[in-house]
């Protein structure tokens, strides 16, 4: 885990305290919900959403879900149930894999990889990428990475139309999840809990009402490292704040850098926060061990993933008289 850059410290007892009063104003108070219900994945941000869940409204009134599927790595049920164990609160086990068969989810990414790599079937794995965003100032495209039973590892460039079919396609776990969240939280009349950081809030990385769907966001505000740092205070299990971030979507092994934002994690913490606070690409790449025109590269690239993300943070849009009359 890296160290809290001066520029992204924070007094972490005073933002846990804030964090917490929040949520029992909003979810007690706003919602007149009872507890609160959030996806355990292993990883540090839905464990940080956790122990401050707990902080907030008790042991007791949080529940927490185990998804696992047929791609899920071998460590994420092991170390959910470890974060669980830790806080003493009640999980519930929810396999996701048929209901994903059910709709197709791996039929429909399977056939759009074959539209490019058509040997891939059974026994394959997979996993798409992006070229680094430093390294070059071309267009970047989503490659396919496929890795045959036997052999060496094919990559593949893909075209819009296939990598639109494999996003979509995957994106069916997300969802799922979320679906089984509400079930849990309606079940218990408890609240959704949504677990995503500010680098993945602000640039989009996250599906439209999948876990981008929620109905409080405890640490949207927090850059990753800060997100670490927090970990750290409230005592998450060692094993988890040391698991490097990953998207645990593919069946090959993937972290978020590779998937999505092309630099580590605390670097891009560094970028992002240097945009936010009208810092130039100068300033910013001897924090991160940029040249000026690499920063500036990762510059234009938040810019334009905040632009994707337009549509991904948009509510549902209503015609003027129904939202002005609160009709709707």
């Amino acid at each position: 885990m890296p160290e809290l850059h001066p520029l992204l410290a924070i007094d972490l007892a005073v933002e846990a305290d804030r964090i917490v009063d929040a949520m029992r104003r909003s979810v007690r108070g706003t919602m007149k919900r009872k507890g609160a219900v959030l996806g355990l994945s292993g990883g540090i941000d839905s464990s940080v959403c956790a122990a401050l869940a707990v902080r907030a409204f008790g042991a007791d009134k949080v529940m927490g879900l185990h998804m696992p599927e047929t791609d899920s790595a071998d460590e994420t049920l092991e170390l959910s149930q470890l974060m669980a164990d830790s806080l003493g609160i009640d999980t519930a086990l929810e396999n996701i894999t048929p209901i994903l068969e059910g709709a197709g989810c791996y039929r429909r990414r399977d056939d759009a990889i074959r539209s490019v790599i058509p040997e891939y079937g059974t026994g394959w794995r997979s996993k798409i990428v992006l070229p680094s965003v430093v390294e070059s100032d071309s267009f970047r495209v989503f490659s396919v990475v496929a890795q045959p039973p036997e052999g060496d590892p094919i990559k593949v460039r893909l075209p819009l139309q296939a990598y639109l079919e494999v996003v979509a396609a995957t994106n069916f776990k997300q969802r799922t999840r979320k679906m089984l969240e509400y079930y849990w939280a309606d079940r218990l009349n408890y609240a959704v809990i949504g677990t995503p950081n500010h680098q993945e809030y602000d640039q989009g990385f996250f599906v439209k009402n999948g876990d981008g769907s929620a109905d409080f966001k405890p640490i949207a505000h927090l850059y990753k490292t800060q997100v670490y740092a927090l970990a750290e205070h409230l005592g998450v299990p060692g094993e988890i704040c040391r698991r490097p971030p990953t998207t645990d979507t593919y069946s090959m092994p993937q972290t978020q850098e590779e998937f999505y934002f092309s630099l580590p994690y605390d670097r891009m913490d560094l970028c992002l926060y240097g945009m936010d606070h009208g810092m130039s690409p100068a300033e910013v790449a001897p924090l991160v061990g940029l040249r000026t025109e690499q920063a500036e590269r990762v510059y234009a690239d938040i810019v334009g993933k905040r632009k994707a993300a337009r549509y991904l943070h948009l509510s549902p849009q209503l015609v003027g008289s129904a939202a002005e009359d609160h009709t709707a």
